[in-house]
């Protein structure tokens, strides 16, 4: 059976944790951004970085149908304004992911153990069809050079005083202190185009 093409999906997509990313990037050409579970409560840059994001084009969250994934979901609604957020669902299916020795406590299946067939129909109505456009942000993101050579090449990692240039950057892109190098970079990638990076590196830097 001849593998069947992905989904380009526009619009970035916020999943709990890096399997349900790694579910989606088998069945989806996209930006997928994790909470890290729980985290997106204690790690201020995660809920920045969604809010700048819906800034600039609709955000889709799709997180698991247990009471966790209601937290998460309730507190990214909290955060982002209604308008500009795509709330998806997956059904509650009694089951064990694979990987686990054990079920969930809530004894359900989560976007990691969805079938492939499933989330595609979850996402197809919101992929790119022939002939549309891609928004900005999804065509700048894929199309973006911008590396760790050039966070390097402009002091922003690896070198004396690094931490305090990332504070300046991440401050005039309106996201907190405090960000690693990786972080900052993922978050450049999405929100600059590699012309915009490099004039704000001039603007802040030089």
């Amino acid at each position: 059976m001849a593998e069947r093409e992905k989904l380009i999906i526009p619009y970035p997509v916020i999943v709990e944790g890096k399997y349900d990313r790694l579910r989606l990037l088998g069945i989806i050409e996209g930006n997928i951004y994790t909470t890290d579970g729980f985290g997106i409560f204690t790690k201020n840059e995660k809920l920045t970085v969604m809010r700048r994001l819906a800034e600039k084009t609709p955000v889709i969250v799709l997180t698991d149908s247990d009471g966790a994934g209601k937290q998460i979901r309730s507190h990214i609604t909290s955060a982002i304004p209604r308008d500009r957020l795509i709330q998806l669902y997956i059904p509650q299916i009694k089951g064990k992911e694979k990987r686990k020795s054990e079920p969930s406590k809530a004894g359900t299946l989560g976007v990691e153990g969805m079938e492939a067939e499933l989330l595609r129909s979850i996402l197809a109505p919101y992929a790119v069809k022939d002939g549309e456009n891609e928004t900005d942000a999804y065509k700048n993101s894929l199309a973006n050079p911008l590396s760790k050579a050039d966070f390097y090449e402009a002091g922003l990692s690896g070198g004396e005083g690094s931490a305090e240039k990332r504070d300046k950057f991440a401050e005039r892109l309106g996201l907190p202190r405090g960000m690693t190098a990786n972080s900052l970079l993922a978050a450049a990638k999405l929100l600059l185009t590699y012309d915009e990076y490099k004039k704000m590196t001039k603007e802040v830097f030089c």
